[in-house]
């Protein structure tokens, strides 16, 4: 027993056990409990009533959880954009080039700056007198101010784009380090060959970079569809409910009407889209392997 609690694991363990302790008591165990009590009308002030599959039923039912379903999945647009650009980031901070930890510095600043900060900077610059419509005025590129976050036609767009402006730099570093990660002696090897610098990412690097790829794929696409922060702090899931997500209804049926039984029911409708499509990615990933030789 002392000569376990000297090795190796016991230690990288010890050094897990408050990170997976936050994690078992603040995730784990709410989906644990969860499950169950979707298919109650569990109340905190009065009795709580077993009411089976009722909840499921009445979720695919609710108009408004339909259109949240659906601008969750619509947000999906964002992962395959945020992942190509991220990959040329780090493409592009990977070489040598004059003032490149400036730019890996400035590209990661979106990342740790608060939410709240973030979106009380995009609410000014998009704001009627703010600097983007001035600027897209003066360009020609629209004739008159627009509400950029009031018009249900606009809104959910621009509220992609703030979150690809904040997760470019996150996944750019992940991407960052694989790339640090292949031997340069693989494309010194290929440029002897006269291969291309398109060739050289497309027969290299996107191949090696498959890992990182899927980690970054799956992150980015549970991310998307659970999508809460911005949309909360922004819109509200307004105008009407043309930015409502499935988070957003959630947290609104749950936490503002207190009908937490059926929050659950929807919270777990979400979780069985995202494992869907999380295996998808998965099979997606196995079937598109290619090796750089």
């Amino acid at each position: 027993m002392y000569k376990w609690m000297r090795s190796e694991s016991f230690t990288a363990w010890a050094f897990m056990a408050p990170g997976l302790l936050v994690v078992a008591v603040f995730v784990f165990w709410p989906i644990i409990y969860g499950i169950p009590l979707s298919f109650t009308d569990y109340s905190v002030i009065s009795e709580t009533h077993y009411v089976g599959v009722d909840n499921f039923v009445n979720a695919f039912k609710d108009h408004n959880f339909i259109i949240s379903l659906w601008n969750s999945l619509l947000y999906v647009i964002v992962v395959p954009i945020i992942q190509i650009l991220s990959i040329l980031m780090a493409i592009l901070v990977n070489g040598k080039i004059p003032g490149v930890k400036f730019f890996r510095t400035a590209y990661y600043i979106p990342v740790v700056t608060s939410m709240v900060a973030v979106a009380l900077i995009w609410s000014w610059l998009l704001s009627n007198n703010g600097v983007v419509n001035f600027l897209l005025i003066k360009v020609g590129i629209i004739s008159d101010q627009v509400s950029w976050l009031a018009t249900s036609s606009t809104a959910l767009f621009v509220l992609m784009f703030i979150t690809m402006w904040k997760g470019l730099g996150y996944y750019m570093m992940l991407y960052l380090a694989g790339l640090q990660g292949i031997p340069s002696d693989l494309y010194e090897a290929a440029r002897v060959d006269g291969a291309s610098r398109l060739r050289l990412i497309l027969n290299i690097t996107i191949p090696l970079l498959r890992p990182h790829i899927l980690f970054c794929t799956l992150i980015s696409l549970m991310g998307a569809i659970r999508v809460f922060d911005e949309v909360y702090i922004l819109t509200k899931g307004g105008p009407g409910t043309s930015t409502l997500t499935s988070s957003v209804y959630i947290f609104q049926k749950g936490l503002e009407q207190f009908n937490f039984g059926y929050a659950s029911a929807l919270g777990l409708i979400v979780s069985v889209i995202i494992a869907i499509f999380s295996v998808l990615v998965f099979r997606f990933n196995r079937k598109g392997g290619v090796n750089p030789y």
